[in-house]
């Protein structure tokens, strides 16, 4: 793979994408979404982990924060698509350090 097309992130960038999977759950639910080339509707998040969706809502608003997801509604329904190119952006940035 080409590195020409890679994203430039921002050290804010770098700094919340860290941030985001360094928790466990977000971790968890990143790769249940990332484990499909089709939205993850909500209800699937909520069906494998067992807790509130509150607190699913806060774990994928950091996701979308951090890049690493898009959310997309429909009404008041969510599903999340992984955002492969910002991961690859950030792996890339990390191999900086090797």
């Amino acid at each position: 793979m080409s590195t020409a097309h890679l994203l430039s992130l921002t050290d804010q960038q770098v700094a919340l994408i860290s941030r985001a999977l360094a928790d466990h759950r977000r971790y968890q639910i990143l790769l249940q979404i990332s484990a499909s080339t089709e939205a993850v509707p909500c209800a699937e998040l909520l069906k494998a982990h067992p807790v509130s969706a509150a607190t699913v809502s806060h774990h994928t608003k950091e996701l979308e924060r951090a890049g690493l997801i898009t959310t997309l509604r429909e009404g008041k329904y969510a599903s999340f698509m992984m955002q492969r190119d910002v991961l690859r952006a950030y792996a890339q940035q990390l191999t900086q350090f090797c």
